[in-house]
Protein backbone atom coordinates (compact mmCIF):
# COMPACT_ATOMS: atom_id res chain seq x y z
CA UNK A 1 0.00 0.00 0.00
CA UNK A 2 1.22 3.59 -0.74
CA UNK A 3 -0.03 6.65 1.13
CA UNK A 4 -1.85 9.10 -0.90
CA UNK A 5 -3.79 11.97 -0.07
CA UNK A 6 -7.57 12.41 -1.21
CA UNK A 7 -8.97 15.83 -1.57
CA UNK A 8 -12.44 14.23 0.11
CA UNK A 9 -10.29 13.26 2.94
CA UNK A 10 -9.27 16.07 4.09
CA UNK A 11 -10.62 17.26 7.86
CA UNK A 12 -13.29 19.98 6.88
CA UNK A 13 -13.08 23.91 7.86
CA UNK A 14 -14.57 23.83 11.15
CA UNK A 15 -16.69 26.43 12.07
CA UNK A 16 -15.24 28.93 14.95
CA UNK A 17 -16.94 28.61 17.84
CA UNK A 18 -17.79 31.23 20.37
CA UNK A 19 -17.09 29.65 23.35
CA UNK A 20 -13.20 27.96 23.69
CA UNK A 21 -12.78 24.22 23.61
CA UNK A 22 -11.99 22.96 27.41
CA UNK A 23 -8.81 21.08 27.49
CA UNK A 24 -9.19 17.34 26.65
CA UNK A 25 -8.17 15.87 30.21
CA UNK A 26 -10.44 12.16 29.65
CA UNK A 27 -12.48 10.19 26.97
CA UNK A 28 -15.64 11.53 28.50
CA UNK A 29 -14.54 15.21 27.56
CA UNK A 30 -14.91 13.84 24.07
CA UNK A 31 -17.84 12.22 24.53
CA UNK A 32 -19.39 15.62 25.39
CA UNK A 33 -17.81 17.29 22.36
CA UNK A 34 -18.97 13.91 20.22
CA UNK A 35 -22.52 14.51 21.91
CA UNK A 36 -22.56 18.40 20.50
CA UNK A 37 -21.25 17.40 16.92
CA UNK A 38 -22.21 14.22 15.42
CA UNK A 39 -26.34 14.07 14.28
CA UNK A 40 -28.10 12.44 16.80
CA UNK A 41 -29.07 8.70 15.25
CA UNK A 42 -25.06 8.19 14.25
CA UNK A 43 -24.34 9.36 18.47
CA UNK A 44 -26.98 7.49 19.53
CA UNK A 45 -25.72 4.20 16.56
CA UNK A 46 -22.68 4.34 19.18
CA UNK A 47 -23.71 5.20 22.16
CA UNK A 48 -26.16 2.69 22.83
CA UNK A 49 -27.43 -0.94 23.47
CA UNK A 50 -29.92 -3.52 23.26
CA UNK A 51 -33.22 -3.67 24.99
CA UNK A 52 -32.66 -2.25 28.55
CA UNK A 53 -29.25 -1.38 28.13
CA UNK A 54 -28.04 -3.55 31.08
CA UNK A 55 -25.04 -5.56 29.62
CA UNK A 56 -23.67 -1.82 27.82
CA UNK A 57 -24.07 0.14 31.44
CA UNK A 58 -22.03 -3.08 33.19
CA UNK A 59 -19.60 -3.25 30.41
CA UNK A 60 -18.13 -0.10 32.17
CA UNK A 61 -19.27 0.05 35.63
CA UNK A 62 -17.66 -3.34 36.59
CA UNK A 63 -14.45 -2.32 35.93
CA UNK A 64 -15.15 -0.06 38.93
CA UNK A 65 -14.90 -2.71 41.44
CA UNK A 66 -11.67 -4.05 40.68
CA UNK A 67 -9.40 -1.92 42.67
CA UNK A 68 -5.20 -1.62 42.21
CA UNK A 69 -2.50 -2.24 44.61
CA UNK A 70 -0.27 1.03 44.83
CA UNK A 71 3.68 0.37 45.49
CA UNK A 72 5.65 2.81 46.86
CA UNK A 73 9.21 3.87 46.99
CA UNK A 74 10.05 1.40 43.74
CA UNK A 75 11.71 2.86 41.07
CA UNK A 76 9.85 4.15 38.21
CA UNK A 77 12.26 5.29 35.44
CA UNK A 78 12.79 3.78 31.55
CA UNK A 79 9.16 2.75 31.71
CA UNK A 80 7.58 0.83 28.50
CA UNK A 81 4.57 -0.03 27.15
CA UNK A 82 5.50 -1.86 23.82
CA UNK A 83 4.17 -5.35 23.59
CA UNK A 84 2.47 -7.71 20.94
CA UNK A 85 -0.88 -8.55 19.78
CA UNK A 86 -1.11 -11.70 17.93
CA UNK A 87 2.81 -11.46 17.23
CA UNK A 88 2.91 -8.11 15.54
CA UNK A 89 4.65 -5.39 17.82
CA UNK A 90 2.61 -2.66 19.31
CA UNK A 91 3.43 0.37 21.09
CA UNK A 92 0.69 -0.25 23.86
CA UNK A 93 -1.47 -3.01 24.15
CA UNK A 94 -4.48 -1.19 22.27
CA UNK A 95 -6.11 -1.63 19.37
CA UNK A 96 -9.22 0.43 17.22
CA UNK A 97 -12.34 -1.96 17.71
CA UNK A 98 -14.10 -3.06 14.27
CA UNK A 99 -17.31 -0.54 14.58
CA UNK A 100 -19.87 0.02 12.02
CA UNK A 101 -20.62 3.11 10.16
CA UNK A 102 -17.60 4.56 11.49
CA UNK A 103 -17.88 6.94 8.47
CA UNK A 104 -21.04 9.01 9.65
CA UNK A 105 -19.36 9.50 13.03
CA UNK A 106 -17.23 12.33 11.15
CA UNK A 107 -16.52 12.16 6.85
CA UNK A 108 -14.22 9.38 5.99
CA UNK A 109 -14.14 8.45 9.33
CA UNK A 110 -12.48 5.04 8.95
CA UNK A 111 -9.68 6.71 6.90
CA UNK A 112 -8.79 8.99 10.17
CA UNK A 113 -8.94 6.81 12.51
CA UNK A 114 -6.71 4.31 10.72
CA UNK A 115 -4.31 6.98 9.98
CA UNK A 116 -4.38 8.25 13.53
CA UNK A 117 -3.68 4.30 14.68
CA UNK A 118 -0.64 4.09 12.47
CA UNK A 119 0.59 7.23 14.32
CA UNK A 120 0.20 5.82 17.49
CA UNK A 121 2.22 2.61 16.49
CA UNK A 122 -1.49 0.08 17.61
CA UNK A 123 -3.88 -1.85 14.89
CA UNK A 124 -6.43 -0.62 13.34
CA UNK A 125 -9.91 -2.54 12.90
CA UNK A 126 -12.42 -2.17 9.61
CA UNK A 127 -15.88 -3.15 10.22
CA UNK A 128 -17.57 -5.47 7.50
CA UNK A 129 -20.49 -2.45 8.03
CA UNK A 130 -18.10 0.27 7.13
CA UNK A 131 -18.61 3.73 4.93
CA UNK A 132 -14.97 3.81 3.69
CA UNK A 133 -14.54 0.25 1.82
CA UNK A 134 -11.41 -1.94 2.30
CA UNK A 135 -9.69 -0.05 -0.91
CA UNK A 136 -10.61 3.21 0.43
CA UNK A 137 -8.78 2.71 3.71
CA UNK A 138 -5.98 0.79 2.08
CA UNK A 139 -5.37 3.43 -0.82
CA UNK A 140 -4.94 6.26 2.07
CA UNK A 141 -2.78 4.80 4.48
CA UNK A 142 0.39 3.47 4.79
CA UNK A 143 0.55 0.85 7.07
CA UNK A 144 -1.89 -2.73 7.38
CA UNK A 145 -4.77 -2.89 8.97
CA UNK A 146 -7.23 -5.60 10.19
CA UNK A 147 -10.36 -6.72 8.62
CA UNK A 148 -13.59 -7.26 10.56
CA UNK A 149 -15.97 -10.15 9.22
CA UNK A 150 -19.17 -10.94 9.36
CA UNK A 151 -20.57 -14.50 7.14
CA UNK A 152 -23.91 -13.83 5.48
CA UNK A 153 -25.78 -15.84 3.68
CA UNK A 154 -24.24 -14.82 0.49
CA UNK A 155 -21.21 -16.79 0.97
CA UNK A 156 -19.99 -15.77 -2.83
CA UNK A 157 -20.03 -12.38 -1.40
CA UNK A 158 -18.35 -13.25 2.18
CA UNK A 159 -15.66 -15.06 -0.08
CA UNK A 160 -15.00 -12.00 -2.72
CA UNK A 161 -14.59 -9.74 0.68
CA UNK A 162 -11.78 -12.25 1.54
CA UNK A 163 -10.45 -12.09 -0.99
CA UNK A 164 -10.34 -8.33 -1.10
CA UNK A 165 -8.77 -8.15 2.50
CA UNK A 166 -6.32 -10.18 1.33
CA UNK A 167 -5.45 -7.69 -1.83
CA UNK A 168 -5.57 -5.02 0.24
CA UNK A 169 -2.83 -6.82 2.67
CA UNK A 170 -4.82 -7.04 5.71
CA UNK A 171 -2.61 -8.99 7.85
CA UNK A 172 -5.52 -10.70 10.28
CA UNK A 173 -8.86 -11.38 10.08
CA UNK A 174 -11.22 -10.76 12.92
CA UNK A 175 -14.31 -13.17 12.68
CA UNK A 176 -17.40 -11.87 14.72
CA UNK A 177 -19.35 -14.55 15.97
CA UNK A 178 -21.96 -13.40 18.20
CA UNK A 179 -24.23 -11.08 15.07
CA UNK A 180 -26.23 -14.22 13.40
CA UNK A 181 -28.96 -12.11 14.63
CA UNK A 182 -29.62 -8.24 15.40
CA UNK A 183 -30.44 -7.45 19.14
CA UNK A 184 -32.80 -4.43 19.15
CA UNK A 185 -31.52 -0.99 19.82
CA UNK A 186 -34.41 0.74 20.70
CA UNK A 187 -32.54 4.40 19.88
CA UNK A 188 -32.02 3.44 16.66
CA UNK A 189 -35.72 2.17 15.94
CA UNK A 190 -37.10 5.59 17.30
CA UNK A 191 -34.03 7.31 15.21
CA UNK A 192 -35.01 5.78 11.35
CA UNK A 193 -31.64 5.03 11.68
CA UNK A 194 -30.34 5.44 7.87
CA UNK A 195 -27.01 6.04 6.14
CA UNK A 196 -27.38 8.61 4.69
CA UNK A 197 -29.78 10.46 6.94
CA UNK A 198 -33.48 10.33 5.34
CA UNK A 199 -34.62 14.24 4.68
CA UNK A 200 -37.50 13.81 7.42
CA UNK A 201 -38.13 17.11 9.16
CA UNK A 202 -36.83 16.08 12.85
CA UNK A 203 -33.08 15.21 10.41
CA UNK A 204 -32.97 18.32 8.99
CA UNK A 205 -33.62 20.36 12.07
CA UNK A 206 -31.28 18.32 14.35
CA UNK A 207 -28.61 17.88 11.03
CA UNK A 208 -28.90 22.32 11.11
CA UNK A 209 -27.52 22.30 14.54
CA UNK A 210 -24.57 19.96 13.57
CA UNK A 211 -22.86 23.03 10.63
CA UNK A 212 -19.31 21.07 10.45
CA UNK A 213 -20.34 17.70 10.21
CA UNK A 214 -22.92 18.12 7.30
CA UNK A 215 -19.70 20.54 5.66
CA UNK A 216 -17.82 17.61 5.97
CA UNK A 217 -20.09 15.42 4.42
CA UNK A 218 -20.76 17.28 1.45
CA UNK A 219 -16.90 17.08 1.15
CA UNK A 220 -16.78 13.42 0.74
CA UNK A 221 -18.46 10.59 -1.67
CA UNK A 222 -18.09 8.25 1.04
CA UNK A 223 -21.92 8.04 2.72
CA UNK A 224 -23.04 4.52 2.43
CA UNK A 225 -21.81 1.12 2.87
CA UNK A 226 -18.37 1.16 0.49
CA UNK A 227 -17.40 -2.68 1.53
CA UNK A 228 -21.36 -3.85 -0.09
CA UNK A 229 -22.28 -1.31 -2.33
CA UNK A 230 -21.49 -2.20 -5.80
CA UNK A 231 -20.24 -5.70 -4.36
CA UNK A 232 -23.17 -7.77 -3.09
CA UNK A 233 -25.26 -9.11 -5.93
CA UNK A 234 -28.92 -7.18 -6.04
CA UNK A 235 -27.74 -4.35 -3.64
CA UNK A 236 -28.33 -0.86 -4.70
CA UNK A 237 -30.24 0.81 -1.87
CA UNK A 238 -28.70 0.71 1.54
CA UNK A 239 -30.43 2.93 3.14
CA UNK A 240 -32.05 0.60 5.80
CA UNK A 241 -29.27 -1.04 8.41
CA UNK A 242 -31.76 -2.59 9.96
CA UNK A 243 -33.75 -4.05 7.02
CA UNK A 244 -30.54 -5.22 5.37
CA UNK A 245 -29.05 -6.77 8.04
CA UNK A 246 -32.38 -9.01 9.03
CA UNK A 247 -32.02 -10.10 5.19
CA UNK A 248 -28.19 -11.11 5.17
CA UNK A 249 -26.66 -12.41 8.22
CA UNK A 250 -26.49 -16.01 8.89
CA UNK A 251 -28.38 -17.87 11.69
CA UNK A 252 -26.88 -20.75 10.78
CA UNK A 253 -23.60 -19.70 11.10
CA UNK A 254 -21.56 -22.46 12.88
CA UNK A 255 -18.23 -24.09 13.76
CA UNK A 256 -17.61 -25.47 10.50
CA UNK A 257 -18.02 -22.00 8.67
CA UNK A 258 -15.06 -21.26 10.80
CA UNK A 259 -13.11 -23.89 8.89
CA UNK A 260 -14.77 -22.19 5.74
CA UNK A 261 -13.35 -18.83 6.47
CA UNK A 262 -10.31 -19.73 8.13
CA UNK A 263 -9.11 -21.54 4.67
CA UNK A 264 -10.44 -19.23 2.45
CA UNK A 265 -8.05 -16.79 4.26
CA UNK A 266 -5.36 -18.39 5.31
CA UNK A 267 -3.48 -15.92 7.19
CA UNK A 268 -3.90 -14.63 10.91
CA UNK A 269 -7.79 -15.48 11.99
CA UNK A 270 -9.13 -13.95 15.49
CA UNK A 271 -12.59 -15.14 16.61
CA UNK A 272 -14.89 -11.97 18.35
CA UNK A 273 -17.47 -12.54 20.53
CA UNK A 274 -16.65 -15.30 23.44
CA UNK A 275 -18.18 -14.92 26.27
CA UNK A 276 -18.87 -18.63 27.64
CA UNK A 277 -15.83 -20.96 28.68
CA UNK A 278 -17.53 -23.73 26.51
CA UNK A 279 -17.37 -22.56 23.84
CA UNK A 280 -13.44 -22.41 24.17
CA UNK A 281 -12.78 -25.61 23.35
CA UNK A 282 -14.31 -24.76 19.89
CA UNK A 283 -12.50 -21.93 19.44
CA UNK A 284 -8.79 -23.41 20.35
CA UNK A 285 -9.86 -26.08 17.95
CA UNK A 286 -9.95 -23.63 14.91
CA UNK A 287 -6.87 -22.88 14.61
CA UNK A 288 -7.32 -19.63 15.28
CA UNK A 289 -4.61 -17.51 16.82
CA UNK A 290 -6.67 -15.48 19.01
CA UNK A 291 -9.89 -14.98 20.88
CA UNK A 292 -11.72 -11.54 22.00
CA UNK A 293 -13.75 -11.80 25.00
CA UNK A 294 -16.82 -9.50 23.91
CA UNK A 295 -20.34 -9.29 24.63
CA UNK A 296 -20.78 -6.53 20.82
CA UNK A 297 -20.64 -3.90 23.58
CA UNK A 298 -23.81 -4.69 25.19
CA UNK A 299 -25.65 -4.47 22.03
CA UNK A 300 -27.01 -8.35 21.24
CA UNK A 301 -27.84 -10.15 24.11
CA UNK A 302 -28.73 -7.50 27.16
CA UNK A 303 -28.25 -9.18 30.43
CA UNK A 304 -24.98 -11.11 29.63
CA UNK A 305 -22.12 -11.08 31.83
CA UNK A 306 -19.92 -7.92 30.98
CA UNK A 307 -16.42 -8.63 29.49
CA UNK A 308 -14.64 -7.92 32.81
CA UNK A 309 -16.70 -10.00 34.47
CA UNK A 310 -16.70 -13.09 31.73
CA UNK A 311 -12.74 -12.59 31.28
CA UNK A 312 -11.28 -14.83 34.19
CA UNK A 313 -13.25 -17.96 33.33
CA UNK A 314 -12.15 -17.11 29.77
CA UNK A 315 -8.14 -16.96 30.56
CA UNK A 316 -8.55 -20.00 32.45
CA UNK A 317 -10.29 -22.33 30.25
CA UNK A 318 -8.20 -21.25 27.64
CA UNK A 319 -5.12 -22.21 29.43
CA UNK A 320 -2.24 -20.41 27.10
CA UNK A 321 -3.61 -22.34 23.89
CA UNK A 322 -4.17 -18.99 22.37
CA UNK A 323 -3.97 -15.61 22.80
CA UNK A 324 -6.84 -13.94 24.84
CA UNK A 325 -7.82 -10.48 23.71
CA UNK A 326 -10.47 -8.27 25.22
CA UNK A 327 -13.05 -5.74 23.88
CA UNK A 328 -15.53 -3.70 26.30
CA UNK A 329 -16.84 -0.70 28.16
CA UNK A 330 -12.94 0.16 27.86
CA UNK A 331 -12.71 4.10 28.84
CA UNK A 332 -9.58 4.67 30.13
CA UNK A 333 -5.72 3.32 30.74
CA UNK A 334 -6.89 2.50 34.18
CA UNK A 335 -9.50 -0.26 32.46
CA UNK A 336 -7.15 -1.34 30.40
CA UNK A 337 -4.16 -2.00 32.87
CA UNK A 338 -7.15 -4.40 34.94
CA UNK A 339 -7.86 -5.79 31.91
CA UNK A 340 -4.34 -7.09 31.50
CA UNK A 341 -4.11 -8.25 35.11
CA UNK A 342 -7.17 -10.50 34.78
CA UNK A 343 -5.19 -12.47 31.91
CA UNK A 344 -5.88 -10.34 28.74
CA UNK A 345 -2.82 -9.83 26.43
CA UNK A 346 -3.90 -7.24 24.74
CA UNK A 347 -7.25 -4.85 24.32
CA UNK A 348 -9.64 -3.03 22.25
CA UNK A 349 -11.24 0.24 22.04
CA UNK A 350 -14.58 1.18 20.41
CA UNK A 351 -16.78 3.20 22.07
CA UNK A 352 -13.73 5.58 23.66
CA UNK A 353 -12.12 5.96 19.92
CA UNK A 354 -15.07 6.91 18.37
CA UNK A 355 -16.07 9.34 20.78
CA UNK A 356 -12.89 11.36 19.67
CA UNK A 357 -13.58 10.47 16.04
CA UNK A 358 -16.81 12.61 16.34
CA UNK A 359 -15.09 15.49 18.69
CA UNK A 360 -12.37 16.45 16.48
CA UNK A 361 -11.76 13.76 13.19
CA UNK A 362 -8.39 12.36 13.01
CA UNK A 363 -6.94 14.19 15.94
CA UNK A 364 -9.54 13.76 18.26
CA UNK A 365 -8.76 9.67 17.81
CA UNK A 366 -5.46 10.70 18.39
CA UNK A 367 -6.56 12.58 21.60
CA UNK A 368 -8.07 8.88 22.79
CA UNK A 369 -5.13 7.05 22.35
CA UNK A 370 -2.86 9.90 23.75
CA UNK A 371 -5.22 9.45 26.85
CA UNK A 372 -5.45 6.14 26.95
CA UNK A 373 -1.70 6.03 26.75
CA UNK A 374 -0.64 8.01 29.52
CA UNK A 375 -3.48 6.76 32.09
CA UNK A 376 -1.65 3.13 31.52
CA UNK A 377 1.85 4.58 31.65
CA UNK A 378 1.07 6.36 35.22
CA UNK A 379 -1.76 3.72 36.66
CA UNK A 380 1.26 1.10 35.67
CA UNK A 381 4.50 2.80 37.93
CA UNK A 382 1.88 3.28 40.73
CA UNK A 383 1.38 -0.15 40.78
CA UNK A 384 5.17 -0.72 40.86
CA UNK A 385 6.00 -2.07 37.31
CA UNK A 386 8.04 -0.62 34.94
CA UNK A 387 6.99 -2.77 31.88
CA UNK A 388 3.74 -3.32 31.14
CA UNK A 389 4.46 -7.26 29.74
CA UNK A 390 4.88 -7.77 33.60
CA UNK A 391 1.22 -7.20 34.76
CA UNK A 392 -0.29 -9.94 36.24
CA UNK A 393 -3.23 -10.09 38.87
CA UNK A 394 -0.66 -9.09 41.12
CA UNK A 395 -1.30 -5.57 41.03
CA UNK A 396 -5.00 -6.34 42.18
CA UNK A 397 -5.97 -6.05 45.23
CA UNK A 398 -8.17 -8.92 47.24
CA UNK A 399 -11.16 -7.24 47.27
CA UNK A 400 -10.87 -6.48 43.46
CA UNK A 401 -10.45 -9.76 42.63
CA UNK A 402 -13.57 -11.07 40.31
CA UNK A 403 -14.88 -14.75 41.96
CA UNK A 404 -15.08 -17.59 39.58
CA UNK A 405 -15.22 -21.64 40.33
CA UNK A 406 -15.03 -20.89 44.17
CA UNK A 407 -11.76 -19.39 44.22
CA UNK A 408 -9.83 -15.78 43.39
CA UNK A 409 -8.50 -15.89 40.15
Amino acid sequence: MTATTMPSSRPPTRIPSLFPQRPITCIEDLRVLAERRVPRMFYDYADSGSYTEGTYRANTTEFAKIKLRQRVAVDMTNRTLASTMIGEPVAMPVALAPTGLTGMQHADGEILAARAAAKAGVPFTLSTMSICSIEDVAENTDRPFWFQLYVMRDRDFIGRLIDRAKAAGCSALVLTLDLQILGQRHKDIRNGLSTPPKPTLANLINLATKPNWCLGMLGTKRRTFRNIAGHAKGVTDLSSLSAWTAEQFDPTLNWDDVKWVRDRWGGKLILKGILDPEDVEHAVASGAEALIVSNHGGRQLDGALSSIEALPAIVEAVRDRMEVLFDGGIRSGQDVIKALALGAHGTFIGRAFLYGLGANGEAGVTQCLDVIRKELDVTMAMCGLRDVRQVTDAILAETGRPLRTGRNY
